[in-house]
């Protein structure tokens, strides 16, 4: 009977730490689109055209549920060289919307990006990944157009996400 139960100790305790780490594991989704929700986050991507390439930058309006993701952190990966480097600065998410403004040569440098929702303390969560600035992302040289174009996506994006 003990060399059963420290049989069943030993199995349960192997089986503890993948159990462990299938809960601290990303989730890891494709967002292909200028506009994208589910998994109690929302995104939706615009460019701001400048007088030249230089001066052009992406906006991203991102809305997430506090309830489940406290941070957002935004990493730019060359995909050849596999060098990382953020995009932004890594910022508390609430309740209220954040719009996050990036040169569009960054993408150029940094084409896949990986815009990572994690919980606290333990950090793990959800990557929504980019394959560059999306081909379907809009373009305005009007920054009142931009935004309503942004908050009207975003809206339209959560509607149609699955519950």
């Amino acid at each position: 009977m003990k060399r059963r139960c420290w049989l069943l100790t030993c199995i349960a305790a192997g089986a503890a730490p993948a159990a462990l780490a299938q809960d601290t594991a990303p989730l890891e989704v494709h967002g292909a689109l200028d506009a994208y929700a589910g998994h109690g986050v929302a995104l939706a991507w615009g460019v701001l055209r400048g007088r030249d390439e230089a001066s052009t930058e992406v906006f991203v309006r991102v809305e997430a549920d506090p309830a489940r993701w406290r941070t957002l952190e935004v990493v730019g990966i060359d995909p050849f060289t596999r060098q990382r480097a953020p995009l932004a600065p890594r910022i508390a998410l609430g309740t209220a919307a954040a719009t996050l403004r990036i040169a569009r040569a960054r993408f150029a440098e940094l084409p896949q990006s990986e815009w990572r929702f994690l919980r606290e303390p333990a950090g793990a969560g959800l990557v929504v990944y980019y394959r560059g600035v999306p081909d379907t992302t809009p373009e305005f040289t009007d920054a009142r157009q931009l935004d309503a174009s942004l908050a009207e996506r975003l809206e339209r994006a959560r509607r149609a996400a699955p519950p």
